[in-house]
């Protein structure tokens, strides 16, 4: 009797050690769900070229003990402008959004958005990689971890009626920009600057609240930019108008509560490399966009050096203000834009 009874016991004991095994196995893996909120559809070129397959590989790389999803089209509320501060807060984990649409917070990144800045898309996001490590890290940025920092290819002016064929033609356009510095340029260049997330723009040109925008071909077709302009204007040779900040932000804790094998997960897939895989693939989404356009009967223009040569000269105001502006923030604009230039001449092949 006494015999059965230890032997119970023990078989009870058991069971309990191997329950307690598996638990602490699964409190060891601690598989996490991470949420990532962004303002495009889906079907888009970042979020289906970049934002999901990169929580794809998130997922594979951590042996499915991370799991992204990935809410698009602000399906969890709020606007694009409250991106940043909901990533901040802790209502979502992950966040893609131009740190611009909050201005006057992230100064620095500005310096990327001045007019014919940058050179190629994959070039122009390492440099800014570089520099957010350098100079904005722990300063503009400190609370919030930084995942990724990349800019689109060269933005393009689409617009209603006989569109954009020379400096003067942006006079009294109502224009949408992105930003407050892409704003002031087209104030400078004549415009009537209108500022606006991206996915207010269909509705905004149909309803006639704007005669035209400067976006990226990329994200044309999933606004359907082509079926609502009729010219699309473009600068010849190298030069680009403007080009846009992003930036992939997680929430400071919710990182810092992972353990160093999931960190590690997550940096692997983040920083210098990812930034410049970032530029280079939405950028590489221009021409193919470009094409659907194509089968339209819009009007397709390019100016040419000369014409370029004014735009440039009108823009340099832009740049001093901004320069200006920075002084008075207690930043120095002048060695950040001198840092800027190096760090992308550094990058472009």
């Amino acid at each position: 009797m006494l015999k059965r009874n230890f032997l119970k016991s023990a078989a009870i004991a058991a069971l309990a050690v191997s329950a307690f095994g598996a638990s602490s196995v699964s409190a060891l893996a601690q598989e996490v769900t991470l949420r990532m909120h962004q303002f495009l559809p889906a079907q888009a070129s970042v979020p289906a070229g970049i934002l999901i397959p990169w929580a794809e590989k998130i997922g594979t790389d951590s042996g499915g003990r991370i799991k992204v999803e990935v809410f698009s089209s602000m399906s969890l509320g709020g606007t694009p402008p409250q991106l940043m501060d909901q990533a901040r807060d802790g209502v979502v984990d992950i966040v893609w959004t131009l740190p611009g649409y909050t201005p006057g917070r992230f100064p620095s990144v500005e310096v990327f958005e001045l007019p014919f800045m940058m050179t190629n898309a994959e070039a122009t996001s390492r440099a800014y990689w570089e520099l957010f490590k350098s100079d904005m890290e722990t300063t503009e940025f400190k609370g919030v971890k930084i995942l990724g920092t990349w800019v689109h290819g060269p933005g393009v002016i689409h617009a209603k009626g006989d569109g954009v064929r020379k400096l003067e033609d942006m006079e009294g356009k109502k224009m949408r920009g992105p930003t407050r510095v892409i704003n002031s340029l087209l104030a400078e260049l004549g415009a009537e600057p209108v500022g606006m997330p991206v996915p207010a723009i269909p509705e905004a040109l149909s309803k006639g609240v704007i005669d035209g925008t400067v976006i990226p071909w990329e994200v044309t077709p999933a606004l359907r930019i082509a079926e609502l302009v009729d010219t699309h204007t473009e600068f010849s040779g190298d030069h680009a108008l403007y080009t846009a900040a992003f930036v992939l932000a997680m929430n400071q804790a919710k990182y810092d509560s992972l353990p160093d094998d999931l960190k590690k997960v997550i940096d692997d897939n983040s920083g210098l490399e990812f930034s410049g895989y970032a530029g280079l693939t939405q950028a590489g989404f221009d021409a193919p966009s470009r094409k659907i356009a194509e089968a339209t009967d819009n009007v397709f223009l390019e100016l040419d050096a000369t014409e370029v040569a004014r735009w440039k000269d009108v823009a340099e105001k832009v740049r001093d203000d901004w320069f200006e502006e920075m002084e008075s923030k207690g930043i120095d604009g002048e060695a950040l834009f001198a840092k800027a230039q190096e760090l992308i001449t550094k990058h472009t092949k």
